[in-house]
């Protein structure tokens, strides 16, 4: 989901600025509200910085990160994994990368909007952690990620060839294969040390409740 540096004017990551600080701001009184939410907020920036730089693979026009967007959210609930998203692409981009620092506004909203998607759609309205559900989960958001790629590839200032971002696209079905079994078992293993007065303050309120389902099939398994 990363971009290319210099593809992108100046002009345009202006916006892309405006356009993060804007959809940051939204979502502030809620991070704000919840000093719990602080704490969930520093796991998912780690949890994610963590994955992203465990794996990631240069893909055509852009890299494959094992971003682990459906547990960290399921795990530490909408607004904690949009200000994570930030924050470790802040991080990450300081301590490793450098040069990223141009397209932070951009390598942010390449996944908060697939986030933002996902969580007012499905995210809402699904009553357990099924394997069914989170295949849906992963498979829309990731289908967001590889739009948005899409997207500043055609307001660049190269030709991004369509075969080239089609191969970048097809890269993701390996996420979708892999990541929904790490979230049922990351989410069985929450609902399973349920009581636990830490657990309570590290993970989303609603898991647990939507976790039940996970965890009686992992135990009939």
């Amino acid at each position: 989901m990363h971009i290319e540096i210099g593809i992108i004017s100046p002009e345009k990551l202006a916006y892309a600025g405006v356009a993060a600080t804007a959809l940051l701001g939204a979502h502030t009184m809620g991070l704000l509200k919840s000093p719990t939410a602080w704490l969930r907020t520093a796991l998912a920036a780690f949890f994610f910085s963590v994955l992203m730089q465990a794996w990631h693979l240069p893909v055509g026009p852009s890299e494959l990160h094992l971003v682990g967007a459906m547990p960290i959210y399921l795990l530490f609930g909408f607004i904690p994994t949009l200000f994570g998203f930030g924050l470790g692409l802040l991080v990450q981009a300081v301590v490793f990368e450098p040069q990223d620092m141009a397209h932070l506004a951009v390598n942010f909203l390449s996944l908060a909007v697939p986030l933002v998607t996902v969580h007012h759609t499905l995210g809402q309205k699904i009553k357990g952690i099924t394997v069914a559900n989170v295949l849906k989960l992963d498979a829309v958001y990731y289908a967001g990620v590889t739009l948005m790629v899409g997207f500043w590839l055609s307001i660049s200032n190269d030709a991004a060839p369509v075969a080239d971002w089609a191969l970048f696209a097809a890269s993701y079905a390996s996420l979708v294969a892999i990541e929904p079994l790490l979230t049922i078992g990351l989410v069985a293993l929450a609902g399973r040390m349920q009581g636990n007065r830490w657990l309570t303050a590290c993970i989303d309120e609603g898991l647990l409740r939507r976790a039940a389902p996970a965890v009686s099939a992992a135990a009939s398994a």
